[in-house]
């Protein structure tokens, strides 16, 4: 009788800790996958920030540079295309093209931008501009929150992968549905060198 109660013991004791061990597993990868989350919601936090500077520049811009019309309408086309409600994306769908998507649109915006600011370049008295200037401080400073805010969340999802990947958790990831995210991607021609002519 005492040996049965010991045995009882025993397995009870095991049946703990392997559901501590589980329950905190689980535990982690709900805060890792919060973690991407948060990090997916900044990203998006950066791009709108962006978004929202574009009609003031594209105004300050537009009494100047009546010539240029070309350039101004394909910015605001881009920016109509990168706030599309199909183009926000909600983090715990996110997938890689789904991701590709948004970065390719996002991708065609700045580059409108890159454009718009060239032309700013023929325009002495626009780049004197109090106005100008300040937004496109505003702007450059935006770029490299969106730069910031893409890195912290390639390594939020690196962790959250990572974690997924690992065993044990791998197991308990794939019984309860955890799927790995995909990174941000450099914009496709990255690697090349811009081509400076004057």
């Amino acid at each position: 009788m005492k040996k049965s109660w010991i045995i009882i013991g025993v397995v009870v004791l095991i049946v703990i800790i392997v559901f501590s061990s589980l329950k905190g597993t689980y535990n982690g990868l709900v805060i890792s996958q919060e973690n991407v989350n948060k990090k997916w919601a900044d990203v998006q936090g950066a791009y709108q920030r962006r978004t929202d500077l574009i009609p003031n520049l594209v105004s300050t811009v537009k009494g100047y540079a009546k010539f240029e019309q070309e350039t101004l309408i394909k910015v605001i086309e881009q920016r109509a295309n990168a706030t599309k409600p199909t183009i926000k994306l909600d983090a715990t769908k996110l997938d890689a093209n789904t991701l590709a998507q948004f970065q390719k649109t996002q991708d065609e915006l700045g580059s409108s931008l890159g454009k718009l600011m060239v032309v700013v370049e023929k325009y002495p008295d626009l780049k004197a501009n109090q106005n100008f200037l300040q937004l496109q401080a505003q702007l450059e400073g935006t770029e490299n929150r969106i730069n910031v805010e893409r890195r912290n969340f390639n390594e939020a999802v690196q962790l959250y992968n990572s974690s997924l990947r690992s065993f044990p958790t791998n197991i308990l990831a794939g019984m309860f549905g955890f799927a790995q995210k995909p990174y941000f991607a450099a914009q496709a021609g990255a690697e090349n060198a811009p081509k400076v002519e004057f």
